[in-house]
């Protein structure tokens, strides 16, 4: 009899450390094992970290060159003193065109010059009629507030209102630098600017249309090619989509990124997922720009919306990070351009005949 109570123990004691065994495995894979991690996850991860390292120290070594690299700007107050005349020492406010006007010279263009080349045109000027060898010095005494929004995969997303000039890696600096799901494309998205609309003329619907850059983080960031690093202006929009996305821009109706992952997404889903094509469109010229696989740079790729809407093309299946572009037919946008012309025209006429 107490044989058999003490196999009944023993058997109750092994069920319960299976049991208590089988829990603890369960639970491990609740939390997530961490050693099963992908590879390829934890290189990303450590890729992000460093890139992040990056942001920091490139923000605080740029922070001693702000003030000589700034480009004057309207509302800013310049402070300037020649040595030489006394009169021409003063504080002047810029315009909203960007001049300034000064005893002697008259008025001076400014506008996008740093202080350095202020200093040089006004002594230049000065050196031609007035002065051998003239002293001349710009300070910088007000900057005019500038407001850069930083959107997405970003640890302090939202609007920043600044001073000075600032670029890319200050703005991702002062956003708390990117998240471990960061996609590695940067996209700048600038207003248009009304001397774009002056220059190019008002009937040029391109210069009425945001720009977007696409800064590839890993050049700028690992590989530190500076060249990316621009510098920003009042209204700048930086987003930094999460990965896992494909991007859709140019001529459609709603340009922006899409989940994909997990899921096969294909040519015409995506550009259906951005609203369609615009009207302007010149869809036989779609490209998408893909990166290799094997890290070698990126690829261009070709497709054809209106074949494959018919039925008579290949729709090519999308990858993570795959940036479809659909360029505008430029005879579309004449048609277009001509369509609204006289529209407004007949418009005109018939307003005229009703007095």
């Amino acid at each position: 009899m107490i044989s058999r109570l003490y196999i009944f123990v023993l058997i109750g004691i092994a069920c319960v450390v299976f049991t208590l065994s089988c829990a603890s495995k369960s639970s491990l894979n609740k939390d997530g094992d961490r050693s099963g991690l992908p590879t390829q996850g934890i290189e990303f991860s450590k890729q992000v970290k460093a890139m992040n390292d990056r942001i920091l120290m490139r923000s605080l070594s740029l922070g001693r060159d702000l003030h000589r690299d700034y480009k004057i700007g309207p509302e800013d107050l310049i402070e300037i003193s020649v040595f030489e005349e006394e009169k021409l020492n003063k504080s002047v406010r810029v315009s909203s065109q960007g001049n300034i006007s000064l005893p002697l010279l008259g008025i001076l263009r400014v506008k996008g010059l740093t202080a350095n080349e202020l200093e040089r045109e006004i002594r230049d000027l000065l050196a031609e009629k007035y002065f051998q060898d003239p002293h001349v010095s710009i300070f910088i005494k007000e900057y005019r507030n500038q407001r850069i929004s930083v959107i997405g995969a970003v640890d302090k997303p939202g609007p920043y209102d600044v001073t000075g000039q600032k670029t890319i890696l200050d703005a991702l600096g002062m956003a708390g630098g990117l998240k471990e799901d960061a996609g590695p494309l940067l996209f700048l998205i600038r207003p248009p600017q009304p001397e774009d609309e002056v220059s190019k003329g008002k009937e040029d619907f391109e210069a009425m249309k945001p720009k977007t850059f696409v800064i590839d983080l890993e050049e700028l960031l690992v590989k530190g090619d500076l060249t990316l690093n621009l510098s920003l202006i009042h209204g700048d929009v930086i987003n930094i989509p999460v990965a896992g996305k494909i991007f859709v821009g140019g001529e459609v109706k709603s340009p922006g990124g899409f989940p994909v992952r997990g899921k096969k997404l294909t040519v015409s889903q995506a550009i259906a997922l951005a609203g369609g094509l615009g009207p302007k469109a010149a869809g036989s010229e779609t490209k998408i720009f893909r990166y290799s696989e094997n890290g070698a740079g990126k690829e261009a790729l070709s497709a054809d919306v209106y074949a494959i809407q018919k039925g008579q093309g290949q729709d090519l299946y999308l990858k993570e990070n795959d940036i479809i572009i659909v360029p505008v037919s430029g005879t579309k946008a004449f048609f277009i351009e001509l369509r609204d012309t006289v529209k407004g025209l007949v418009g005109f006429g018939v307003s005229m005949a009703s007095f």
